[in-house]
């Protein structure tokens, strides 16, 4: 193991065990500095200022958002190396980030999303899966990764509700529509045997009786979305983004939606009230007399 390689192990080790990150973050943030150790031939004890400059010029093509969290992730271990004391600066200092617009996420209308739910072909058991999974996404709101965790002793469909462990591992409760129960009860009763007991409790299961997968569910989404002529760029946290945004166009607290989603900071859930006032604010434009 060359010294690179064995520092950066020691990075993911520190990311996962003493800051608790989760393994989605841990991978994105390793992968960055591995990608960068791949293309600039310098240890990182001797990183400068304009290697990383030159490695963002190379990656021009990358969006502002990209780079920036290429930036982050750059911060994040040069710090860890100045705190480990195998440097005396973080190169990354004098570089400002790029400036970022307000992001907006694609949102879908509420006939897109019942277009796409309802083209899905439910003769078969991983058609019932299907369908329960974008009733999930869409009538609680969940991440990907929530949904592919999702336990079968945390569905209450009686009382209609989900018990949803999020990030950070907090537990939150999510009210679950008739129309997302009736979907889980027809899946429930077609669902395969799982592979082992360790699945006994997982919700979504693949045809080999293990958890679904991320991947499966982003090219499940896309799937459905070209069948039902669904022409956006779209994946399983539109329908999150999409289920906030309606929920706010019809009059849902901030707070309460705040609670729903899981989000820390309410800044976070206000992103879903800009994207409520480009839509009017668009529909005004388009009929104005003096456009």
């Amino acid at each position: 193991m060359d010294l690179t390689h064995k520092i950066l192990s020691d990075y993911s080790y520190y990311l996962r065990i003493e800051r608790a990150l989760s393994p989605n973050t841990v991978e994105a943030y390793t992968s960055d500095m591995e990608s960068f150790f791949s293309q600039v031939a310098v240890e990182p004890a001797h990183v400068s200022t304009q290697d990383i400059l030159d490695y963002l010029a190379a990656n021009e093509r990358l969006s502002k958002r990209s780079q920036s969290r290429l930036l982050s992730s750059f911060r994040s271990f040069f710090d860890w190396l100045v705190m480990e004391g195998d440097r005396k600066d973080n190169p990354c200092d004098p570089i400002d980030s790029p400036k970022l617009g307000r992001y907006l996420p694609e949102v879908l209308s509420v006939e897109e999303v019942t277009s796409i739910i309802n083209s899905v072909d439910i003769s078969k058991w991983n058609g019932k899966r299907d369908r329960a999974v974008l009733e999930i996404l869409y009538g609680c709101g969940l991440r990907v990764s929530e949904a592919v965790g999702l336990k079968i002793s945390n569905v209450y469909l009686e009382e209609g509700f989900v018990r949803v462990v999020g990030k950070g591992d907090k537990e939150r409760i999510v009210p679950m529509g008739e129309m997302a129960a009736e979907a889980v009860k027809e899946y429930m009763a077609a669902r395969p045997e799982p592979a082992s007991p360790q699945y006994d409790d997982i919700l979504f299961l693949n045809r080999f009786g293990k958890a679904i997968s991320r991947v499966a569910l982003f090219s499940m989404v896309k799937r459905q979305a070209m069948a039902a002529g669904v022409n956006k760029e779209i994946s399983p946290h539109t329908f999150r983004h999409s289920f906030a945004t309606h929920l706010i166009e019809n009059g849902a607290d901030l707070r309460v939606v705040q609670e729903m989603l899981g989000h820390e900071s309410i800044l976070t859930t206000e992103i879903y009230t800009h994207i409520d006032s480009s839509t009017w604010q668009r529909a005004i434009l388009e009929h104005h007399p003096r456009r």
